[in-house]
């Protein structure tokens, strides 16, 4: 069974036990997350939309790889370096309910 879940703009596969960086969320350490799936897949092939809830727990906060932006421009001496790095919210997906 695995649901198609919409967190922080992106939408994700997830299926029971997996683990996912999103969007950083408001959420402390540990405290159990509820959302709405946009779609569930049952193991007999049935599927059901809008239905059903995906509880996650909060596994932790971090920051991704630094992204580096250049700016160049040629032959006018300009050259700008900027680096930025993105804070996520790890969760592990631990139940799928059907409704």
């Amino acid at each position: 069974m695995y649901a198609v879940l919409k967190i922080g703009g992106r939408q994700f596969v997830v299926g029971s036990g997996d683990r996912l960086k999103v969007e950083k969320m408001n959420a402390q350490e540990g405290q159990t997350l509820e959302f709405e799936p946009i779609l569930i897949r049952k193991d007999d092939g049935s599927i059901e939309l809008n239905k059903g809830k995906v509880l996650a727990e909060t596994l932790g906060h971090g920051k991704h790889r630094k992204v580096h932006v250049f700016k160049f421009r040629a032959k006018k001496n300009y050259k700008r370096w900027k680096g930025h790095r993105q804070p996520y919210t790890e969760i592990m997906i631990k139940e799928i309910k059907e409704a």
